[in-house]
């Protein structure tokens, strides 16, 4: 009968190893009901999962697009801005996107916008522009066509975003929202508080001078804020009253206003001049200061790009004179005018 060859050295090594290593696996493991491990504090530990910090997509596509201090632009577009029809001569975000080439201050600011698609032919045009895109999923909504202002479609969508936008302050965001119909003629952080003090800077149809939060017809089509608690709690009491009116978002915002939310919360709200932050219902005579100009006041999509194309073309013609002849650029100033806003102003014929 045979006898089992001799087990070389170097294979009894290698056995005693994985029979040790083992043995100290099954001894040390906080699993092992035979000894408990404790942490040093000597509060035992959970050890019944391991938790990962797993960053989804917006969290990744803020990160990308934030300044340093954990503030993004934030603008939302569908196919029907991103689309160019028969009768339009460019886009709204083609509009959009040269307003920051050709204003004072503002190209860099491109780095810093998060451009919400909720299609996704305006997910494409906005990767195939290369800018920082987020594809905001509604499931059983088509959100692609032009909302005519006011319809129940619009209300869906002006909804949705404020969601959306409750969603980014909880993540630690501070941004300037934006509506893709806003021209960015200069840097607006330069006509904004950026010392902390201020939770809400939210530009108004008309400016009456008056701080008082009841005074004030705000615009949600612009507007900085800060994430705090006091922020976010806002965010979650106005989207909460979606469900109980078809009223737009900006309405009910403006119902909070007047009911006190501002003195419960202990907000501190800065109503936005329209010298400065101009817009078609209250155009700004001071070109000089003039930052952004907003189509607003307009209820269809191609009459808003005939008037910003208009807007576009005056300040072009502004910048230029004052550049050609320095000298005068006082009375240049002066002289200015922007061009009537005729297709927004027919928009609202039957």
């Amino acid at each position: 009968m045979e006898h089992p060859k001799d087990i070389s050295p170097g294979t009894s090594a290698i056995v005693f190893l994985l029979l040790a290593g083992l043995l100290f696996l099954c001894v040390w493991s906080p699993s092992n009901p035979l000894l408990p491990f404790h942490e040093p504090n000597g509060s035992p530990k959970n050890y019944t999962g391991v938790e990962f910090l797993v960053k989804d997509e917006l969290d990744l596509a803020l990160e990308e697009a934030s300044m340093p201090n954990k503030t993004v632009i934030i603008a939302v577009v569908n196919r029907a801005y991103v689309e160019q029809s028969v009768n339009a001569e460019t886009t709204m975000l083609d509009l959009f996107l040269e307003s920051f080439w050709v204003g004072e201050d503002t190209r860099a600011l491109l780095e810093h916008l998060l451009l919400v698609t909720v299609d996704q032919t305006a997910y494409d045009r906005c990767m195939f522009k290369r800018l920082h895109c987020y594809r905001l999923v509604t499931e059983g909504v088509d959100f692609g066509e032009e909302k005519v202002y006011m319809s129940r479609d619009f209300v869906k969508m002006m909804w949705r975003r404020t969601l959306f936008l409750l969603d980014v302050l909880r993540r630690g965001y501070s941004f300037i929202f934006t509506d893709a119909d806003v021209m960015w003629l200069r840097n607006p952080f330069a006509k904004l508080s950026l010392n902390g003090t201020e939770d809400i800077q939210i530009s108004v149809d008309q400016f009456y001078g008056d701080p008082r939060p009841e005074h004030n017809l705000v615009n949600t089509g612009f507007y900085h804020i800060r994430s705090n608690n006091r922020t976010i709690f806002l965010f979650e009491k106005w989207y909460s009253l979606n469900n109980s009116t078809w009223k737009k978002e900006q309405d009910v915002l403006i119902d909070l206003l007047r009911q006190g939310i501002v003195i419960q919360l202990h907000l501190r709200v800065r109503f936005l001049e329209t010298r400065h932050f101009s817009g078609f219902c209250e155009d700004s005579r001071d070109v000089s200061s003039v930052t952004t100009v907003h189509a607003n006041c307009c209820r269809h999509i191609n009459a808003k790009v005939r008037d910003l194309t208009a807007v576009l073309r005056d300040w072009k013609r502004f910048k230029a004179a004052v550049t050609k002849y320095p000298n005068a650029a006082g009375n240049i100033t002066m002289s200015f005018g922007w061009s009537p806003h005729s297709g927004c102003w027919n928009s609202w014929k039957p």
